[in-house]
């Protein structure tokens, strides 16, 4: 009778927890949600996190704070969320560099992504446009292509930082051809485009922000989009998988929580990114060239175990590291 009441009253504490637990999930969040962006302010992830953070302190009748910790690669802001609580009230937002490029470009990690943080939801993508100086004799995406193969000495190609998503671009683009690139890396898109429009370096993944008003000008010529669909905000150009099979490159963003983070919590999260990522975050996220990418955590996972595996070949075969 003893070892019954024993059971009874484990049950009932055991029941009790679980009601206890439901409950503090459905009232998240009861106070200030912080999502850090492991970049300077300014950047595209930086306006990604500031636009999503205010949908949904609205929705969530809480502040939403945007903490920028910017440095080594993302590494900094990205390991600070890997060891924050796990409860839902540290968010990263993260790119590609930090979770998928990151492990196999830097020598020592100080975490581990795949185990340390969990993936929420993809938050926004965006192309990459690959634009050239005007003086390269290509119209198009099979010109550039054959000029590239007369080139054995190397063609210069500027990306806005070793290992960044621009440079692995490139290397995609390098290896589907054949052709002999050498990359140079600069501290930052913006001086990259200094460059190209001096006619320094003669090709470029560049995000469409800082590209397009040099390609309405004509001072670039855009040849492609780095994504297997087409951009509304440069009609016209093509995709480089249309002349390129398999070639598919996003610049994306999306958030993590820190491993442990209660599943109802991750799925709360997750749901209400998807909830504001409507037509008013749409026209917020278009000054970057990106849409709202709302993903479920399971479907989000599966990307970036893809995105992983993309990477590791790239980085790999750029040979970039770094110490």
């Amino acid at each position: 009778m003893k070892s019954r009441t024993h059971r009874g009253l484990a049950a009932c504490a055991t029941l009790l927890a679980s009601l206890f637990t439901l409950n503090a999930h459905a009232a998240f969040p009861e106070k200030t949600v912080r999502i850090v962006v492991p970049f300077a302010p300014g950047g595209a992830t930086d306006v990604v996190a500031r636009a999503l953070g205010q949908r949904l302190s609205v929705l969530w009748k809480q502040q939403v704070l945007i903490d920028n910790k910017p440095g080594a690669g993302g590494n900094i802001g990205a390991d600070f969320v890997a060891k924050a609580p796990a409860d839902g009230y540290t968010l990263l937002l993260a790119s590609p560099a930090e979770v998928a490029i990151n492990p196999y470009l830097y020598a020592k990690m100080p975490f581990d992504p795949e185990k340390d943080l969990v993936p929420v939801s993809k938050a926004a993508s965006a192309p990459l446009v690959l634009v050239v100086h005007p003086s390269v004799p290509a119209a198009n995406l099979s010109e550039l292509v054959t000029y590239l193969k007369g080139r054995p000495e190397g063609t210069p190609y500027a990306s806005a930082g070793t290992g960044g998503p621009q440079h692995m671009a490139g290397e995609q683009f390098r290896t589907l051809t054949g052709t002999a690139l050498t990359h140079v890396p600069y501290k930052g898109g913006a001086p990259a485009i200094t460059d190209l429009l001096g006619g320094q370096v003669q090709m470029f993944f560049a995000g469409l922000p800082p590209a397009l008003p040099h390609i309405k000008a004509g001072k670039l010529r855009a040849l492609a989009i780095t994504t297997t669909t087409p951009s509304s905000l440069i009609p016209g150009v093509p995709t480089v998988a249309s002349v390129l099979p398999g070639f598919d490159f996003e610049n994306w963003q999306g958030v993590f929580a820190p491993k442990g983070t209660p599943e109802a919590i991750v799925a709360q999260i997750a749901r209400d990114m998807a909830a504001v990522s409507d037509k008013a975050l749409a026209e917020q996220l278009a000054s970057q060239g990106a849409a709202p990418a709302p993903l479920t955590p399971a479907q989000f996972a599966a990307f970036v175990q893809k995105e992983r595996q993309k990477y590791s070949i790239l980085v790999k075969a750029s040979g970039a590291k770094v110490d």
